[in-house]
C-alpha cells in the first residue's frame, strides 16, 4: 500500500483541491451554491489528479525518462515496485472512477439545462480523461512535445474554475477568467519547477518538455511571468469588485510567493528545487481559500 500511496503523489493533490475551492467560492460569491456539484466536482478532480500522476509514473518508465539519473522521488514503476499490469489495471479503475463521478457531476451540475450543456461538459470530461493519460503516455505524448504547461493553465485554471463557477451558476462571467488563469499560472508554477528540477535528464532522455525547449535561464524569467502574472490577474479582479476590506486578505500569499520566486531564481541546484514544488502546490491552496473567504466574510 505504501507504494500505491507514493504512487498517488498526494502532495500534488493541493492544486486539485484549489480548483474546485476558487470556483465553488466564486459561485457562492455569486449568490449559488450546490453541495451536491461540490463533493461531485471535488471527487472527480481528485480522481483526475491520480490518474494523471498514475499515468506519469508509468508512461515517464515506458519511455525512458524516469532512470538512475532522474533527481525527484523514486518512481514506482521505473524502480519495480509496481509491475506495468498493475500500473495499467490502477490507470483502468481511476479512469472508471473518475468517468462516474465526472457522469454524476455533470448530471447534477446540468440539470434543467438545454440537452447540449450536458454533451458539452460530458466531452469536456472526456477531453480530461485523455489529458491526463496522454501527458506521458501512448507513442506521442504531449508533455514530451512541450505541451505540458498549457493543458494545466487550461484543467487546473481556465476550465477547472470556470467549469466548476458555471455547473454551480448556470452562468458564466467573463472576468471570472481572471481568478481562473491566476490558479492556472500558479498551477503551471508548479510544474515549471518540476520540469527545472528535471531538465538535464529530460534532454538527455528526448522529453522535450518547455524547459528544455527554451533552456534554463529563460524558464526562470518564464517562472517569474507565472507568478507575477498571477499576482496581477488576481489584483485586477479585486480591485474590479472590491467591496470590502476582508477581500485583501489573499494579499497574505504574496509575501511567500515573492520569498518563493527569489528562491527560484537564485538557484543553481536542480535538487534544491525538489521540496518547492510542494511548497508552491500548498501556498496556491492557501491563495485559493484567502482569496474564496476573503469574497463572502
Amino acid at each position: 500500500m505504501k507504494h500505491w500511496i507514493s504512487a498517488f503523489r498526494l502532495r500534488t493533490l493541493p492544486l486539485a483541491l484549489s480548483v474546485i475551492a476558487l470556483g465553488s467560492f466564486l459561485a457562492a460569491y455569486n449568490g449559488h451554491f450546490s453541495k451536491s456539484v461540490f463533493v461531485l466536482s471535488l471527487l472527480t478532480t481528485i480522481f483526475l489528479q491520480i490518474l494523471s500522476n498514475l499515468a506519469n509514473d508509468y508512461g515517464d518508465a515506458v519511455n525512458g525518462a524516469d532512470n538512475a539519473g532522474r533527481i525527484g522521488p523514486k518512481r514506482t514503476v521505473q524502480s519495480g515496485v509496481i509491475t506495468h499490469s498493475a500500473m495499467k489495471k490502477a490507470l483502468f479503475i481511476f479512469t472508471i472512477l473518475a468517468l462516474i463521478s465526472g457522469s454524476g457531476l455533470v448530471i447534477e451540475g446540468t440539470r434543467g439545462m438545454h440537452w447540449s450543456y450536458p454533451f458539452v461538459f460530458f466531452a469536456s470530461g472526456i477531453a480530461a480523461i485523455l489529458a491526463a493519460i496522454k501527458y506521458t503516455v501512448g507513442k506521442k505524448p504531449y508533455g514530451y512535445r512541450g505541451l505540458g504547461d498549457l493543458f494545466v493553465f487550461l484543467f487546473f485554471g481556465v476550465v477547472g474554475v470556470a467549469g466548476t463557477y458555471f455547473l454551480h451558476t448556470h452562468d458564466f462571467r467573463f472576468l471570472v477568467l481572471l481568478p481562473a488563469s491566476a490558479l492556472g499560472m500558479l498551477s503551471v508554477g508548479v510544474l515549471n519547477l518540476n520540469n527545472m528540477r528535471d531538465r538535464e535528464n529530460d534532454k538527455a532522455s528526448g522529453k522535450r518538455t518547455l524547459v528544455v525547449l527554451i533552456g534554463g535561464n529563460n524558464a526562470r524569467y518564464y517562472h517569474s511571468f507565472l507568478i507575477i502574472g498571477a499576482m496581477l490577474c488576481s489584483s485586477i479582479y479585486t480591485w474590479v469588485y472590491f467591496q470590502s476590506v476582508w477581500q485583501l486578505m489573499f494579499l497574505i500569499t504574496f509575501p511567500l510567493l515573492l520569498l518563493h520566486l527569489k528562491t527560484v531564481i537564485g538557484n543553481t541546484n536542480p535538487k534544491a528545487l525538489d521540496p518547492h514544488l510542494k511548497k508552491l502546490a500548498i501556498i496556491t491552496l492557501l491563495f485559493s481559500l484567502t482569496f474564496g473567504l476573503g469574497l463572502l466574510i
